[in-house]
């Protein structure tokens, strides 16, 4: 039987009468990377928060390690916080600035020295461990600050938006040292982020969050393949995925038969449950797009603009009769595609997403491997 590291039960919070947190209900499991991902403003820092202590639900229940710590203080949580700040002491070295908290706790010098040299070890520090804050990258500093909770050798390690404040190519940098850090400790890790990226190549689990709830949990891929609401969709992949309305002109099934301003499409889905008539939308992911052979029902639009990143392109593409829409095209980075071309858009009909009116996600595809 899996061990349970945390369990949030009907965790509310509300600040001044406004509720942040509506009725969280969760488990993370002993040794997984638990991403919380959602935009600004969605109740991801304030559950990390919640965890840690630095904040008391307002209803609800939350057990770590099979310990009761609702109410209980930071310090008797078994927790180690990373924050977005690195909070390091200016004056201190690194080895002091990492052994800091165990000097607190009044350990011997010793055993300091050999819980600072193996967290340093496992980060690459043991060259600067004589060195002050000031002389370090930002990199290092965020390390540091890393080592500092390790050393603590808690039951879950909480990381709030640690990478938020490094420019683009050491966030790249630090996410593999986040998960080889990871795989290296196997402990329990709680993640909170507004970058879906981080979330899609750190986390063993990802928990959607929007407005206090929670949207959908599960590993990057099935959320990526089988988003469970339109929004959800839309946050989980970079580019996001295309959305075109349609109406529901049909069901047998096994297949569905939706209505667009440029004709009919038929999609393999069995389970779709909507009304004849219902305004349906149609997802697409951009890399699900290609050009059109000739026979193929396809989309037709013209090119608006042109990203060439190298490896791959990003062709933004005008949908004709779809009003206020836009298609993003993932091609090849040496496709000959350019501004005004006219273009003929075909998809894999098992690899479209469905979603009614509520903007749940619709019955599931009948052909093997798609979606």
């Amino acid at each position: 039987m899996t061990e349970i590291s945390v369990r949030l039960s009907d965790v509310t919070k509300s600040f001044g009468g406004h509720e942040v947190i509506k009725g969280v209900s969760l488990d993370v499991k002993k040794g997984e990377l638990v991403v919380f991902v959602g935009p600004s403003g969605c109740g991801k820092s304030t559950l990390l928060r919640l965890i840690a202590g630095l904040d008391t639900p307002t209803t609800g229940s939350l057990h770590i390690a099979d310990k009761d710590v609702t109410y209980a203080h930071p310090s008797k949580r078994g927790v180690a916080m990373v924050f977005q700040s690195y909070a390091l002491y200016p004056h201190m070295t690194v080895e002091d600035n990492i052994g800091f908290a165990l000097k607190i706790k009044g350990l011997p010098k010793s055993e300091i020295k050999s819980k600072v040299a193996r967290a340093a070890d496992i980060l690459q520090l043991t060259p600067l461990l004589k060195r002050l804050p000031k002389a370090l990258s930002g990199g290092q500093r965020q390390r540091v600050a890393i080592g500092r909770a390790i050393v603590r050798e808690p039951d879950v390690f909480l990381f709030d938006e640690p990478l938020s404040n490094l420019d683009a190519s050491l966030r790249g940098q630090m996410r593999v040292e986040i998960a080889r850090l990871h795989a290296s400790l196997g402990a329990t890790s709680i993640y909170v982020t507004h970058d879906q990226v981080e979330a899609m190549t750190l986390a063993s689990k990802i928990v959607v969050l929007n407005g206090g709830r929670i949207e959908q949990v599960g590993a990057p891929l099935d959320l990526y393949r089988n988003p469970a609401n339109l929004f959800v969709a839309g946050f989980i992949g970079s580019p996001r995925m295309n959305i075109l309305p349609t109406t529901l002109k049909g069901a047998d099934g096994a297949s569905v038969t939706v209505a667009t301003p440029q004709g009919d499409f038929h999609l393999p889905r069995s389970g779709v449950t909507a009304t004849q008539g219902e305004n349906l939308s149609l997802g697409l992911r951009p890399e699900h797009l290609h050009p059109a052979q000739d026979g193929e029902l396809a989309l037709k639009g013209k090119v608006l603009l042109v990203e060439r990143l190298g490896g791959e392109t990003f062709a933004y593409v005008t949908p004709d009769d779809f009003e206020n829409q836009q298609l993003i095209v993932r091609l090849d980075g040496d496709h000959a595609v350019a501004p005004q071309d006219r273009v003929r858009l075909s998809f894999d009909p098992g690899r479209a997403h469905l979603f009614g009116a509520d903007g749940k996600a619709l019955g599931k595809a009948t052909e093997a491997g798609h979606v």
